[in-house]
């Protein structure tokens, strides 16, 4: 009965001319043709659709076949005769239908799936559409360009598969996927380099860059979330291979050193609405920054690089890219940290800091602002990270950091962190870093003036002082209280007053005003504030005849696990520990002091 009424309706249009079909003659095409594929007649459709009497037919009308067609394949199984007919019917009409229709018909497919069904159907309409758009004439660029963003952004919502078992599984087709989709553009990125060879023409530049814009989305999804780390037992990884394949297109259509070097500053559209604008840039920085990755990491398209660039230039490129991916897993602590995210970042920053000798890298540097806002960051997530072994490694590339600086420097860099770090164990570490050069530079072989003398004496001033007097927080501040007075203790010992290469005794009055004695106030105050805490606590105790009471604590804004009166009493006595730890260091300063003025006097 469907095949009787398709056979009428071609009867009925082949006595027409082409420009006498009429909107009923497509709407009565259309359901004839979709009652024969949903009633198994697939077979003599693909003979109604190949009759070279019917060419004219098909090529008007045809494209209005593909929803019902695409869903008639996912419908039947692999092997049944039926999903063959209806591939060799695709196949037919995009020999035979209007290109431009057709690109349109195709991509609406694309665009209307969804979920497990994305990849399926990008892989299943991959070959017809790239058919369709290699015969355009008109607007090719601007349809090619069109197909691979409507592919990319039905891709983009999947998880990327990362274990080795998400890999080989491959559930939802994403690796497979988007190997297809490079092999998809390599006719069109062929057809750039045969035209760049020829001339320069305005439509060669259009496909040009419709192909750069492919990879700068694949850059930032998949590639950017992708593990690329060789793994045991899978000989091509998808993700890899993709990866070189994406280089391979960059490198074809001389994009990929302008993109590592010049990072096309200026080259971005300009959008009226500035909300567009700042996507389009941070998008563009996310994929800028996975290339750098990509080649100095993973060395992909390495060898097309001239061995020319210094270590410092090397590294001054890719810190914009470092402060990129830092800013990113910043913002993304507050949701959960990306272990995957901080890999690239840390392989990075490593691999660029790793081709520096130690103190060669130049004070200068830290006039570009990505030096100071990459170590400001990585505090950041020293301290705010939930995830122990992120701030470990944080804390590690801090270092390595610090140590490629010359001494001027790290005297630079000391006085920012101490600044601007607000906290008191970044502070007390980078007093240890202090107390480390002001070694070094006392010592015959390596001799700075930024750590001895005046310079030093400015330092001191930022390192040995109480922001708040004796009111401060003697426990929140305990990590720098302490690194301070072992600062202390060690240049009282090691410059003595005759020598004072430091500067120490020349400013031991503001020292003992600004430091050491609001300190020994602080402390008498905060001892006796705690004694009197833990003596009301054990009364209480004694009077309800329980050590089990509990009270909730609240620290930061969040609620911590309810604590007994015999729990709070701990904190309180490690809380006095704390300060009779620094009072015994204090004394001890004190002591040292006092014995050196008594030398020097006895000397004179």
């Amino acid at each position: 009965m469907a095949v009787d009424e398709l056979q009428a309706i071609i009867q009925r249009c082949q006595i027409l001319e082409e420009s006498d079909f009429k909107g009923e003659d497509f709407n009565l095409f259309q359901v004839a043709g979709q009652k024969c594929l949903e009633d198994g007649y697939a077979a003599q459709l693909l003979e109604v659709i190949q009759n070279e009497k019917n060419k004219v037919i098909i090529k008007n009308m045809g494209w209005n076949l593909l929803s019902p067609l695409v869903r008639c394949i996912f419908m039947y199984e692999q092997d049944d005769d039926k999903r063959e007919h209806c591939l060799k019917i695709l196949d037919q009409l995009a020999q035979l239908c209007n290109p431009k229709e057709l690109v349109l018909g195709l991509l609406e497919q694309i665009e209307q799936t969804s979920g497990e069904q994305v990849c399926q159907t990008v892989m299943l309409l991959l070959q017809p559409l790239q058919t369709v758009l290699l015969k355009l004439q008109n607007k090719k660029a601007y349809s090619v360009g069109l197909s691979l963003a409507m592919i990319m952004n039905q891709l983009t919502p999947l998880p990327v598969p990362y274990t080795k078992q998400q890999i080989q599984e491959d559930k939802l087709g994403l690796c497979q996927c988007c190997n297809a989709v490079v092999d998809f553009a390599k006719p069109f990125v062929n057809e750039v380099i045969k035209n760049m060879e020829k001339s320069s023409e305005h439509n060669d530049m259009e496909l040009k860059e419709e192909l750069l814009k492919f990879c700068m989305k694949s850059l930032k999804y998949p590639l950017l979330s992708a593990q690329l780390e060789q793994l045991e037992g899978i000989e091509e990884h998808p993700f890899r291979l993709f990866a070189t394949e994406i280089i391979d297109i960059l490198w074809n259509i001389r994009e990929l050193i302008p993109l590592v070097f010049l990072h096309h500053k200026g080259q971005s559209p300009r959008w009226e609405n500035q909300e567009f604008e700042d996507i389009e840039r941070k998008n563009s920085a996310d994929s800028l920054a996975c290339l750098s990755y990509l080649v100095f990491v993973q060395h992909f398209g390495i060898k097309c690089f001239p061995v020319v660039f210094s270590p410092s230039y090397l590294l001054l490129c890719n810190m914009t890219h470092i402060e990129v991916l830092l800013k990113r897993l910043v913002s993304y602590m507050a949701i959960v940290c990306t272990y995957i995210f901080f890999s690239y970042l840390q392989d990075l920053f490593e691999s660029s800091l790793l081709r520096m000798e130690d103190n060669s890298l130049l004070c200068h540097y830290l006039e570009f602002r990505d030096f100071i806002n990459v170590p400001q960051d990585l505090v950041k997530i020293m301290t705010l990270c939930p995830m122990e072994h992120l701030r470990k490694k944080s804390l590690n590339i801090l270092q390595l950091f610090i140590d490629k600086f010359d001494a001027e420097g790290k005297y630079t860099l000391f006085r920012c962190l101490l600044k601007t770090s607000n906290h008191a164990g970044v502070e007390g570490y980078i007093i240890k870093n202090i107390k480390d050069q002001i070694h070094l530079s006392l010592t015959k072989e390596y001799d700075s003036i930024w750590f001895t003398g005046h310079h030093l004496i400015s330092l001191l001033d930022l390192v040995l002082s109480l922001p708040e007097g004796a009111e401060t927080d003697l426990l929140q501040s305990s990590d720098r209280i302490m690194a301070s007075l072992n600062l202390l203790r060690y240049l009282v010992i090691k410059d003595c007053e005759r020598d004072n290469q430091t500067g120490v005794w020349t400013t031991l009055a503001k020292t003992e005003q600004n430091f050491l004695k609001p300190l020994r106030v602080g402390l008498n105050m905060s001892k006796a504030h705690y004694e009197a805490e833990i003596k009301n606590k054990k009364e209480n105790r004694k009077e309800t005849h329980s050590s089990n009471t509990v009270c909730s604590v609240t620290v930061s804004g969040e609620k911590m696990p309810a604590m007994t009166t015999g729990m709070q009493l701990q904190v309180l006595h490690s809380a006095l520990f704390t300060f009779d730890l620094i009072e015994s260091v204090l004394a001890r300063v004190e002591e040292l002091i006092e014995v050196k003025i008594k030398a020097a006097m006895d000397e004179n």
